[in-house]
């Protein structure tokens, strides 16, 4: 058999992220070939491309998707340029991956991810999490213990995530330039929330200004991994006003707890997830989001029988991060080895908790 072809990745954007947390992996994929750059910013796109190989640049991706042929683009936008940005790209390659949350709205959402389904384009949408070594184990451990039944139900599902930092110095190689961003067509207003709280307006569309937007572009990983844990969807509880707690209960019964920054540290990340059963529990340890060549942390505790002893496991976990597996799965969906670990239609169910969870903080009803 002939060696299998490269994966021809084009990129849509190469700012901060679109460099530090995904062009710096793609290169090193021995599956993988990034072919091209679109960056509105041509200073930039130069200097980008003269330091990862990448040989050619275009001034946006209308003119990168006439001339190139490529299998998949990576599109790492501002999440408010998802619903104007996509439909531009979706049918022209098979796979696009973009960063986190799929849109603001829900409406927004839902239309790409019809879209995204009515011209067969398989789009992955950026929870990294998911991809870390650390969650990786962890899930199969709560799959098998489910079918098993060895561990009793499912019991509780925790997630604890103060604020901290994040970028653990990922943007240490990050390129700049002084050009000024051109303007960008962004999504038009929301009209999700409506209605007023003690005579004041619910929802300030000046992005990224309001409680809606802070919560969608921080916490939304947490909502999606907290589905992720639980195997199912559920539906949020309660919201304190403070800010602090998110209650939810699952489509089978199981109770879920996101803290959000009930503290918060300066040059660490506590980041961490508890899945309860009746006679063990898992711990999982994530790190810093752009931390690199280093997975999660997990701790396994087994008590299934009265005078068994106890286990207390921590297993050795590869030295990869999250980011990097995450550019390996991607290349393995463009390649059909794999489906994504979050597709738009799933993603749509994070906005449509993040209304749930704002309109029950604000006014008290779903």
């Amino acid at each position: 058999m002939g060696k299998q072809k490269k994966v021809r990745i084009g990129f849509v954007g190469v700012g901060s992220m679109g460099q530090c947390a995904h062009l710096r992996n793609y290169v090193t994929i021995p599956d993988c070939e990034v072919v091209a750059i679109a960056e509105i910013r041509p200073q930039l796109a130069e200097k980008v491309a003269a330091r990862y190989g990448v040989p050619a640049v275009y001034r946006d991706h209308h003119a990168m998707l006439a001339s190139e042929d490529l299998d998949g683009v990576v599109a790492s936008q501002m999440f408010d340029c998802h619903a104007t940005l996509l439909p531009e790209i979706y049918g022209r390659v098979k796979c696009v991956f973009t960063e986190k949350p799929l849109a603001i709205s829900v409406s927004a959402g839902e239309k790409l991810a019809q879209l995204a389904a009515k011209t067969k384009t398989v789009h992955m949408v950026g929870y990294h999490k998911r991809s870390d070594p650390a969650t990786e184990y962890v899930k199969n451990i709560i799959d098998t213990w489910k079918k098993s039944g060895e561990m009793g139900t499912m019991k509780y599902v925790r997630i604890l995530m103060p604020s901290g930092d994040w970028i653990a110095n990922g943007f240490r190689e990050l390129i700049t330039s002084d050009e000024p961003l051109p303007p960008i067509k962004r999504e038009p207003p929301m009209t999700e929330l409506k209605g007023a709280v003690n005579g004041k307006p619910m929802w300030d569309w000046k992005p990224p200004a309001g409680d809606y937007v802070r919560f969608v572009n921080y916490y939304i990983h947490q909502v999606n991994l907290l589905r992720y844990l639980l195997g199912e969807p559920y539906e949020v509880a309660y919201a304190d006003p403070s800010g602090v707690v998110m209650a939810v209960e699952s489509r089978s019964g199981i109770p879920g707890v996101i803290e959000m920054s009930p503290y918060s540290t300066t040059v660490e990340w506590k980041e961490s997830a508890l899945i309860a059963f009746e006679h063990g529990y898992i711990r999982l340890s994530l790190p810093a989001p752009l931390a690199c060549n280093r997975a999660g942390h997990v701790e396994i505790y087994r008590d299934p029988k009265p005078g068994q002893t106890p286990q207390r496991i921590s297993p050795t976990l590869p030295w990869v991060h999250a980011m990097r597996r995450q550019a390996e799965n991607f290349v393995a969906v463009c390649q059909g080895k794999k489906r994504p670990p979050c597709d738009a239609t799933e993603a749509v169910e994070d906005l449509r908790v993040a209304l749930q969870y704002i309109r029950l903080r604000f006014a008290g009803k779903r």
